[in-house]
């Protein structure tokens, strides 16, 4: 219905979607890391470095200095790479990949408010050409993620503001909304860990999907609403996925043995 002159715009209602284990299972950034591994942008010693964050992380959480140092490393990897190469590579993991990984409870609601009229937004740190091709594909409105600068169509290896995480979320949503015009306490959130309490607390209606131990524990705390859209599974997979992430770290080292053996096999034949 048009507006009379005169009158405001009717503000617009959205949901914003968090996207590792929320709409995707596991982290969308290790796969698309094993495929730039794949074609080695990076060595395996830089492998063992993020297997070596990742088995901290599990043993002691993460800080923000681990946050911001791992973080310096893959813009250091990515510098002087194009733009339309790293976003040809994450189509290539979409589809092979990441698309056989998103929840369908999930990407069933993430309909229902495309059929309602609602934008939607994914919020992620993933990088923002990632998130924004995931958003494509997902028929969503667009995507908030982590900016990496690019000079000419090239990565300069250095960050635009800040990494998309925590507050940082929280602050993107805030500034999309004046931006589109976005009555946010007619919105929705949806996200799967503490990182994402921030940004669900800028909305009216805050939903965590398939959320860890702490989340769970604050959404029962303040009376959220929880969605669980990993079935049966659901009580093995914070189980299987830290499973799965010690394995990441024995194969990375099982990389290194393999290559220190080749290289000792070769300095033997060589004498």
């Amino acid at each position: 219905m048009p507006t009379s002159p005169g009158q405001p715009p009717a503000l617009r209602t959205a949901a914003f979607f968090d996207v590792d284990n929320t709409i995707i299972r596991g982290a969308s950034s290790f796969h698309l890391a094993r495929a730039l591994h794949q074609r080695e942008f990076f060595s395996t010693t830089d492998i063992v470095r993020f297997a070596v964050h990742q088995a901290r992380y599990l043993l002691l959480g993460e800080s923000r200095r681990q946050i911001d140092r791992i973080r310096s490393r893959a813009l250091a990897l990515i510098a002087g790479r194009s733009v339309a190469e790293i976003t040809s590579i994450g189509e290539e993991v979409y589809d092979t990949v990441l698309s056989l990984r998103i929840y369908p409870g999930t990407r069933r609601l993430l309909d229902e408010h495309l059929a309602a009229g609602h934008q939607v937004w994914l919020v992620s740190a993933t990088p923002v050409e990632i998130g924004e091709l995931i958003a494509r594909r997902l028929g969503a409105t667009g995507a908030l993620g982590t900016v990496a600068e690019h000079e000419d169509g090239f990565y300069t290896g250095r960050l635009v503001g800040d990494l998309m995480h925590g507050r940082a979320k929280a602050a993107a949503v805030s500034a999309l909304a004046e931006r589109e015009g976005i009555d946010l306490e007619a919105s929705y959130a949806y996200g799967d860990s503490l990182n994402d309490v921030a940004m669900m607390h800028e909305v009216g209606h805050p939903c965590p999907i398939n959320p860890d131990a702490r989340l769970r524990r604050h959404a029962q705390d303040v009376g959220w609403p929880i969605r669980e859209f990993r079935g049966r599974r659901r009580r093995v997979t914070r189980s299987g996925v830290r499973t799965a992430s010690w394995a990441g770290a024995v194969w990375a080292g099982a990389l290194v043995l393999r290559s220190v053996r080749r290289a000792v096999d070769r300095r033997l034949a060589r004498l």
